[in-house]
């Protein structure tokens, strides 16, 4: 089969292209999905670069890559809840930047949601929630929501605000239209942020959700008086020096499955946009994680085998 794999740790160069990569086999319990749509996530480069180990230990020769749609292929012993043909999306225990994958934690893909979207699920509905969870943001508070216009930011906005939060989110200006329309509040990063924050929330901020990671911790604390409790970061890796909380993406079977399936009802009923920022072809899988890596896009970066 085609796939992406890595030998060692390094820059997008250490990506290789192969066709004649053995197709991995179910075991017991296990089912084989012939990939459609893959999600690009900056967790793939943090691991390609070996900065992640601590959260996902790496054997090589390795496939990167944590989401996909596809349709299972092949079930394992034991296997009934599924069917060969089942259309379903969720996380690979393999890698899914390939052709085939075996599937780790999955959902029914709903007719109404096509495979770019539903690989567009996974990670940031886990990661998002999972974070809003950890802060116990409420109705009626105020949540400084940094990388707001990619992919977790944007879904973390519109879960938020459909709680009742308000949402003050960092993005580039491009992207302040984009935000509006989510029912946020955009603020320029960069030099000054704090006061444009006071400005936009003079009632002040109850929570940070960083999802940018470059050098928003110290503005953070600052804004919340120098308290900590209740800042949590998925991308700053200088977190403990600040007293931050780091969550890296945990994958609970029963809470990711339910997760799945709320998150792709809430998109199919057009109450979670998912917007793709780009579509390549798996061969440019470097590419894609130079673009996901250089920042600033907005939405989902998929990868189409």
């Amino acid at each position: 089969m085609e796939a992406i794999v890595y030998e060692e740790f390094g820059g997008p160069e250490v990506l290789r292209h192969e066709s004649g990569v053995e197709v991995p086999e179910p075991g017991a319990g296990e089912v084989r999905v012939k990939v459609a749509a893959v999600g690009v996530n900056p967790v793939d480069w943090k691991r390609r670069n070996g900065w992640v180990e601590e959260f996902y230990p790496t054997t090589f020769p390795a496939v990167p890559g944590l989401e996909f749609a596809g349709t299972v292929d092949a079930l394992g012993e034991g296997v009934t809840e599924l069917a060969v043909g089942d259309e379903v999306f969720g996380w690979t225990k393999t890698g899914s930047y390939a052709e085939y994958a075996i599937a780790g934690v999955v959902a029914a893909k709903p007719a109404g949601l096509s495979w770019e979207r539903a690989a567009s699920i996974p990670v940031a509905g886990e990661t998002a929630q999972r974070v809003l969870d950890l802060l116990g943001v409420r109705a009626g508070e105020t949540l400084l929501l940094h990388g707001a216009a990619g992919a977790v930011g944007a879904v973390a906005a519109q879960l938020a605000v459909a709680a009742g939060v308000t949402v003050i989110g960092t993005a580039s200006e491009r992207n302040h239209a984009f935000l509006r329309e989510l029912g946020v509040t955009p603020v320029t990063y960069g030099e000054g942020l704090g006061d444009r924050v006071r400005a936009a929330a003079p009632q002040g901020v109850d929570a940070v959700f960083d999802a940018a990671g470059r050098d928003t911790l110290p503005v953070s604390i600052e804004l919340l008086g120098g308290d900590t409790s209740r800042v949590v970061t998925i991308a700053a890796p200088d977190a403990a020096d600040h007293g931050v909380v780091f969550s890296g993406v945990t994958v609970e079977p029963a809470a990711a499955r339910r997760g799945l399936e709320e998150h792709a009802r809430l998109a199919v009923e057009g109450r979670l946009r998912l917007d793709i920022a780009e579509t390549l072809p798996l061969k440019e899988a470097a590419r894609a994680q130079e673009l996901s890596e250089a920042g600033h896009v907005r939405g989902k970066l998929v990868l189409l085998p």
